[in-house]
């Protein structure tokens, strides 16, 4: 998740509502107050009213969530080697921005290595979900499922016929999760393989490129990964969401 400016932060709801709160109001009177007790005198009084308003309003800037901790030794093949994989791409790209001379060139690589780090994260969190998804499935007995399904079929009495009903859709989720597991897993190769060709072009651009503009295609291909891993993601989580009914 990319992480958001003081700016982004300061400008939202939470903020808002302590600008002009009765508690802030009530703290910066509590300040002067201090301020004329303690013989401050007018200066003084201001100085602490104003400390404790703006005390209470730091307060309510919403504070970033730390980033995962990714460890890819957590996980199981094939899961570990592509977050291996990914965690390496992105070294390599920090390596070809620290070699880029510093000025807009470089000012632009740094940002285009905040996407990298956020596609990074979200191949991580990728790889968590469709290792979920493998114990999820082995969970479902296929052989036992199978065998009861086609000691029920074609009987007519209700029950049988609802027990088939049953057998079927649980072979059916089976099916549908190892699709969506092969396809995590593809996309995630293809992930990778994009990573490996952004960070071959930033290690030409590094020493090549003499303008902002010559970096445009790279920001925007790396732009377009991290929003395609974002919804795999998003599609994942949907896949694992519980469903009713």
């Amino acid at each position: 998740m990319a992480r958001r400016s003081f700016r982004d932060r300061f400008f939202t709801p939470p903020v808002a509502r302590a600008l002009t709160s009765p508690l802030g109001i009530v703290l910066a009177g509590l300040g002067a107050a201090v301020g004329i007790l303690t013989g401050g005198g007018a200066i003084a009084a201001v100085g602490l009213g104003a400390a404790a308003w703006a005390g209470r309003v730091a307060a309510a800037v919403p504070r970033d969530p730390r980033p995962d901790r990714i460890d890819p030794f957590t996980l199981g093949e094939p899961w570990r080697r592509a977050v291996q994989d990914a965690l390496q791409a992105q070294a390599r790209f920090q390596e070809a921005v620290s070699e880029t001379r510093r000025g807009p060139l470089r000012d632009r690589m740094l940002e285009i290595s905040d996407k990298i780090d956020t596609g990074v994260a979200e191949a991580w969190r990728v790889a968590c979900q469709g290792q979920s998804l493998v114990a999820a499935r082995k969970r479902i007995d296929l052989v036992e499922a199978q065998q009861e399904l086609a000691a029920v079929e074609g009987r007519d009495d209700d029950a049988s016929q609802r027990t088939a009903e049953s057998l079927r859709a649980q072979l059916a989720s089976a099916d549908r999760m190892a699709a969506t597991i092969e396809d995590a897993r593809a996309r995630l190769r293809l992930t990778n393989a994009r990573l490996d060709e952004a960070v071959a072009r930033a290690a030409e651009l590094s020493v090549a490129a003499h303008d902002v503009s010559q970096l445009q295609g790279l920001g925007d291909d790396v732009d377009a990964l991290v929003t395609d891993l974002e919804a795999l993601r998003l599609g994942l989580e949907e896949v694992q969401r519980p469903s009713t009914g």
